[in-house]
């Protein structure tokens, strides 16, 4: 009953034999091999536009080189109060930019309120040498909470950003969990609502450890494969990133991994609005749950092996606490019915 995180979770069959079949032979490094050739392709395919992909092997590189790409050092980035980018990077994003300040906005479940952010943007007027200047708005999909932006948020806000010349990075670390929800292309909830480029994740969703920055605008692209060596990212051996990469999108797999991965979760909001006690935050939306449980549930299932994050909100108290439960493309159903079995005790 692990429920921590589904970084906690394994390595995908079909990735792991991918990786197996990579390791045969040899390829050329740097990145001008044949399974980064082929997965440039793959990507333009799958967001039914030209595309500049680089990998990587971490989010926070993805992130970082993203945001730097599109912020100078005395610009603004535009993020939700409780972005990874902003809690969880350790100024990565900052330092990769060479100075970008990160500018916090607020808005319900994680999500960037339109009205918030024009109100932020407007203490910031253009060309005032005391202040950064705006550059760049970041949305993450899905959210820090489990939420996830429709299509028309997500081009709401980018309008607003827009009128003020901002470029849109989405940080895509759980983007199939979001996909997989909404039920639209990745091609709609991306260039086509207005992000110029993104934070493309796997690690989460069955990868080893393989993340991508993908660029619709090709003006963004241009110094990126600079950007990525300088920062120790360009690994020698690029084909066992791209390889991953390549076996996740093969066949809708990426979605099929994460669509599992919010049944499970929905398995267990289900579960839990069955137990008076239980109060859930909102209604899951991809494949987190946060739920408000009196302590000495949440003791209980801490002694009957089960293994998740306190995250406190408003109104915990001692009588009870907020947990953060995340569901894999490995859950099983017989986890989360043991779960809410040892909740109902």
């Amino acid at each position: 009953m692990d429920f921590t995180s589904d970084n906690a979770s394994g390595i995908a069959p079909e990735i792991l034999e991918a990786l197996s079949r990579a390791n045969t032979g040899t390829a050329a490094s740097y990145g001008v091999d044949e399974f980064t050739a082929r997965l440039r392709k793959r990507f333009c395919d799958v967001f039914e536009h030209e595309v500049e992909v680089f990998p990587v092997v971490t989010g926070t590189a993805a992130n970082a080189l993203a945001l730097a790409a599109i912020a100078p050092p005395y610009g603004a980035v535009f993020c939700h109060e409780l972005a990874h980018v902003h809690l969880d990077e350790c100024g990565a994003p900052e330092m990769f930019s060479g100075g970008a300040k990160l500018v916090p906005v607020g808005g319900a479940d994680a999500r960037i309120d339109a009205a918030l952010l024009q109100a932020e943007l407007a203490k910031l007027p253009a060309g005032v040498v005391h202040h950064v200047q705006p550059a760049a708005l970041t949305l993450t999909q899905s959210t820090e909470l489990g939420s996830v932006y429709r299509n028309e948020d997500i081009a709401a806000l980018a309008e607003i950003a827009r009128a003020r010349g901002l470029l849109i990075h989405m940080d895509g670390a759980r983007f199939a969990n979001a996909l997989a929800s909404l039920s639209v292309s990745p091609a709609e909830a991306t260039w086509k609502s207005g992000v110029d480029l993104m934070s493309f994740g796997a690690t989460k969703n069955g990868a080893m450890a393989a993340e991508a920055v993908i660029v619709f605008n090709p003006d963004v692209a241009r110094d990126l494969a600079f950007r990525r060596k300088r920062a120790g990212h360009l690994l020698s051996k690029m084909r066992f990133v791209s390889a991953q990469l390549e076996a996740y999108l093969e066949d809708g797999l990426w979605l099929r991994l994460a669509a599992h991965a919010n049944s499970m979760a929905s398995r267990v909001a289900d579960g839990l609005r069955s137990y008076q006690a239980a109060s859930l935050h909102l209604d899951p939306q991809a494949n987190e749950i946060f739920v408000r449980l009196p302590s000495a549930d949440v003791r209980r299932l801490k002694d009957a092996g089960a293994r998740f994050h306190k995250w406190p909100m408003p109104g915990d108290s001692e009588a009870g606490h907020t947990i953060r439960l995340v569901t894999s493309f490995s859950t099983t159903p017989e986890e989360t019915d043991r779960f809410i079995s040892v909740l109902r005790g």
